[in-house]
């Protein structure tokens, strides 16, 4: 004969359920406002344009170059 499941312990399990489901989600994205164009990013006492490309459009200066372990697939 197969036992009912007892209403307390489903209880117990979709509350435990529910809880990882919202731990894992509340992680998603980042609180706060959007990162400014490098273009908009001014540096004090230098009044100098910023590079644009043919149609006009700011580029965005080279960052450092970070070596990544897997970096061997890619070459």
């Amino acid at each position: 004969m197969i036992r009912p499941v007892r209403p307390l312990f489903r209880a117990i399990t979709m509350s435990a359920l529910c809880l990882v489901l919202a731990a894992a989600l509340s992680a998603c994205g980042r609180k706060g406002g959007l990162d400014p164009p490098p273009a908009a990013v001014a540096q004090p006492g230098t009044e100098a344009a910023p590079a644009v490309d043919a149609e006009g459009r700011p580029i965005a200066p080279r960052g450092p170059s970070h070596r990544l372990p897997i970096d061997w697939l890619l070459e």
